[in-house]
């Protein structure tokens, strides 16, 4: 199979991480016959150092030519307290996911046995945690209308939503619930806010369309409280823009690692996958980053993107091995030695070349 891949490395850590993901899929791609056609494009602090623009033109021909899109992550610290920055890096994010029309971020919050005592949480909490949360991208309050009155004394962010950008989110997940243990958890402030009243009688009405699925709908704080309790009671949750962005970044620490957890974006034109870290500025240039949510992306772009499921699971089984023997950076290395970010690249693409890692993997 051709694949066609556009490749955004963005900013900080992310061309470092991104190149160990290419050396992974590079490796997978030969051992099953197939043809990457990477593609790269500025973006975020980069694009705007090289034109101005945090997601420029032809950054965005880049993606609508491709099948799948890789990206590292955005952000620079000169703009981080700089709030009368006229262009900003994570500006260019938000361009990116409305024209391409990145609707629904997917991301994944599962536990790794050789690493579920890292985890800041009791095992007996997170043991079995498999779940997906799955967080509206295109609307709500980042996207609604803002300003400022009274000389600038006061500020307002509008929250808007529509039945449309609703639906066609609650759809991914019930359709994801109906493959995984058919239960789906609506996330909203129903009790305060009209946007989320529209969204829960939105999924209700849905609900007559997958009779197999159990809904629920929860309060965003009660949520908050009990994805860190029982995180395991959880299959598939949906929810808006500001409560998945807050949510997700909550259910990272149950790995034990955010290095560890990957994400993809679908969209109406494309999809993207990346890690759910930041640009991590101060790791930059020094080969120390953890690579392996990127490395992980790219399984998820495998299978999600291309329906390679072997392919993910070759991916998905070498990062076990190298969590289990040790193979790791830093951040994950404890009193053990630390892998660089390059060597645990190294060892990834190595062990994928091996003649028996297919047949582990399918075990």
């Amino acid at each position: 199979m051709e694949l066609n891949i556009a490749l955004l490395p963005g900013d900080g850590i992310g061309p470092e991480v991104v190149g160990q993901a290419v050396k992974v899929v590079d490796a997978v791609a030969e051992k099953f016959g197939h043809k990457i056609n990477w593609t790269s494009a500025l973006t975020g602090a980069a694009a705007i150092d090289a034109v101005g623009d945090p997601y420029p033109d032809a950054t965005h021909e880049v993606c609508m030519a491709a099948d799948a899109i890789l990206f590292g992550a955005i952000g620079h610290p000169r703009y981080d307290n700089d709030p009368k920055a006229p262009v900003r890096p994570e500006q260019g994010l938000l361009k990116m996911r409305k024209k391409l029309g990145l609707f629904a971020n997917v991301r994944p919050t599962f536990t790794f046995p050789s690493l579920i005592d890292n985890s800041p949480l009791k095992r007996e909490r997170i043991e079995g945690t498999d779940l997906i949360i799955l967080r509206e991208l295109t609307g709500g309050i980042y996207f609604g209308e803002r300003g400022r009155k009274d000389n600038g004394d006061t500020a307002f962010d509008t929250c808007t939503y529509t039945r449309e950008e609703v639906q066609r989110l609650a759809k991914l997940g019930f359709e994801m619930a109906m493959n995984r243990r058919k239960k789906l958890c609506c996330v909203d402030k129903a009790n305060v806010l009209e946007s989320s009243r529209l969204w829960r009688e939105t999924v209700q009405d849905m609900e007559k369309d997958f009779p197999e699925v159990a809904v629920s709908y929860e309060f965003v704080d009660a949520v908050a409280m009990r994805l860190v309790q029982w995180p395991s009671s959880y299959d598939v949750i949906i929810t808006e823009n500001l409560f998945g962005d807050i949510l997700t970044d909550e259910a990272s620490v149950i790995s034990g690692s955010m290095g560890l957890m990957p994400s993809a974006s679908i969209g109406l034109h494309t999809s993207l996958f990346e890690p759910i870290h930041g640009s991590y500025p101060q790791a930059a240039g020094k080969d120390i980053a953890n690579p392996l949510a990127t490395v992980l992306s790219a399984a998820m772009l495998f299978e999600d993107a291309f329906g390679l499921k072997e392919e993910a699971g070759i991916i998905r089984s070498v990062v076990n091995k190298s969590l289990a023997e040790g193979v790791v950076t830093e951040d994950l290395a404890g009193t053990n030695k630390a892998y660089k970010t390059s060597e645990v690249g190294d060892w990834l693409a190595a062990q994928i070349g091996l003649p028996e890692t297919a047949e582990t993997s399918a075990q």
